[in-house]
């Protein structure tokens, strides 16, 4: 028997991505580049953890403008922990999507949340389609949350601006967490890192399941 992938070593794992056995070599080499992972993984969570890679520069984080403090986050903390699920949930629920896609996702979604600081509303979608879909769940659950507030609070407290506030910070969060691979997902892997108790469902690797 031989590696699925090289067809010349011998398998040394099995792999969930390609449905067979492979070489340590291949899958190291080909984990989130031409492999789509499965995020519970043994080897991907594994390879996750012992990652090293340059950390990204804050000066080069996107909508500089936008300031975010320790104290916002804290005092926005279950938005920022509503958010971060929902982030997570909407990829894992997107056939195919990678970190990649899901900065596309925040990126439009603070494009749309910044159209209101104006007081015109324009929502922006992106024309990549695993990412618009990201972009649509986020949207809506968003729509949700501050629907259900005032039954929560008593009161509607949650501002545009603070939505904004904590889309930059995840988005920034992605920039710092993204490994670089094409099929990465080290940031939702970061992301599920946060929601111990709950278990990573993902969707079918089928693109009809994308709605454009």
């Amino acid at each position: 028997m031989s590696c699925a992938i090289c067809h010349t070593r011998r398998p040394k794992r099995f792999c969930p991505g390609v449905r067979g056995d492979i070489c340590s070599i291949c899958c190291g080499t080909e984990r989130e580049i031409t492999i789509d992972c499965p995020l519970d993984c043994v080897y991907l969570r594994e390879a996750h953890q012992h990652e090293k890679f340059a950390p990204a520069d804050p000066q080069s984080f996107p909508n500089q403008d936008i300031r975010v403090t320790e104290d916002f986050l804290r005092d926005h903390e279950p938005l920022l922990l509503f958010l971060a699920r929902t982030v997570l949930d909407a990829a894992l629920a997107t056939p195919g999507a990678t970190d990649y896609d899901v900065r596309e996702a925040l990126e439009a979604l603070v494009r749309t949340y910044r159209t209101l600081q104006s007081g015109v509303y324009y929502e922006s979608r992106p024309d990549n389609l695993v990412a618009a879909n990201i972009c649509r769940t986020v949207q809506t659950g968003i729509e949700e949350f501050r629907k259900q507030e005032p039954e929560r609070t008593g009161m509607t407290q949650t501002r545009d601006a603070d939505i904004l506030g904590v889309l930059a910070f995840l988005q920034r969060l992605e920039i710092d967490n993204n490994n670089g691979r094409k099929r990465g997902r080290a940031y939702l892997d970061f992301l599920t890192g946060f929601f111990p108790d709950q278990p990573v469902k993902e969707a079918s690797a089928s693109p009809s399941l994308i709605v454009p």
